[in-house]
């Protein structure tokens, strides 16, 4: 029996604290839908299974010590059972930067969560949701096309024109990386890696192991 802290996958606030046995977290796993076992009732608990206000599993993860589960998930209306969105009464809001010209970097987080909520939902009518019906090849080709044009752009274009296909080219390269479970944060952290003055170094003796292409 372990604790298990829930978390709004999107809004990363903190939600509730449940207990996970083996059984609770087979029957997570297998549903999707994030289940306790109840130690006052001593039987497996669904949350939402009388509310209907289901918490819809995206991940877990074990902590450092093996001894704690974070659980990240959708909740379907407030999770406490006396009506509030936490069990701490408080309202689960996202953070959201009012002005996007303060800190426009923070909006790729932002497309990244639609883009993954666009594939885990999949809604008819959604442009994204054709991408990712049209397989990784044709989502890699349209890649290649908007690359192509934001170069067109770059070299013989204005620069108005280069943003606009330069966005349209990062908007698909996040809809690639998602079709192969990837994230922008993905890429983020290997630039961060690359910017370690002993990278290229690095990279020279992965490459001399045999290690790197």
């Amino acid at each position: 029996m372990v604790p298990a802290i829930v978390q709004d996958a999107k809004t990363k606030n903190v939600l509730m604290l449940g207990y996970m046995n083996q059984e609770a977290y087979d029957k997570t796993i297998e549903t999707k839908k994030v289940t306790f076992w109840s130690r006052s009732r001593n039987c497996l608990w669904t949350k939402g299974e009388t509310s209907g206000h289901f918490l819809h599993l995206v991940d877990i993860k074990v902590d450092c010590d093996n001894d704690t589960l974070l659980v990240k998930a959708h909740p379907d209306g407030p999770t406490c059972h006396t009506g509030t969105d936490t069990c701490w009464g408080e309202e689960n809001e996202e953070f959201r930067i009012n002005n996007f010209e303060d800190s426009p970097l923070l909006f790729l987080k932002e497309l990244q969560d639609f883009i993954d909520k666009r594939h885990e939902e999949m809604p008819e009518g959604s442009y994204t949701t054709k991408l990712f019906k049209d397989g990784i090849n044709k989502i890699a080709q349209k890649v290649g096309e908007e690359a192509l044009e934001t170069v067109i752009e770059a070299t013989n274009g204005t620069s108005e024109h280069l943003v606009y296909e330069a966005s349209d080219l990062l908007y698909h390269l996040i809809v690639l990386l998602t079709s192969k479970q990837l994230r922008i944060e993905d890429v983020a952290d290997e630039l961060h890696k690359r910017h370690d003055p002993e990278w290229d170094k690095k990279r020279r003796e992965l490459k001399a192991k045999g290690l790197m292409k």
